[in-house]
């Protein structure tokens, strides 16, 4: 677990965009099922996550279409929360970050940290959009 002194920052870089910070599996749960769609952040504290992954997903809420209900999770401080978001984003492997689409409980796009390392903002903005332009 991290001190929650480093992490919050990380925290409030998407909960300042607007993400609903999710602390426990039922709150996962609620959000993913519920009709609609739903974006879900495995948030981590490593490089990609700071350098690519949530200033990408950042920039693509600048699109005329975006997911019904933005959310996040904390990997390695919020375990059950991550742990109850990997289980709705099987098959794919634990990794972190990643960034899971969910429409109406469903699983419609996935990116994973390998998707995110060596990528740019942009890149991972431009994959969300195309997302948001089918399934949302």
């Amino acid at each position: 677990m991290y001190p929650e002194e480093i992490v919050k920052p990380m925290k409030e870089d998407l909960t300042s965009a607007g993400f609903n910070e999710l602390l426990s599996a039922d709150a996962v749960s609620s959000a993913i099922e519920k009709e609609g769609t739903t974006l879900v952040v495995v948030n981590s504290v490593c490089g990609c996550a700071a350098g690519n992954a949530r200033p990408g997903v950042k920039m693509s809420l600048d699109h005329a279409k975006k997911p019904n209900s933005l959310t996040t999770v904390f990997a390695g401080v919020d375990k059950d929360a991550v742990d109850q978001a990997r289980k709705f984003m099987l098959p794919y492997p634990p990794s972190s970050p990643a960034i899971g689409l969910f429409k109406d409980g469903k699983l419609v796009h996935m990116i994973e940290r390998h998707h995110i390392e060596g990528r740019t903002a942009d890149l991972i903005s431009e994959s969300l959009k195309a997302a948001y332009d089918e399934f949302c």
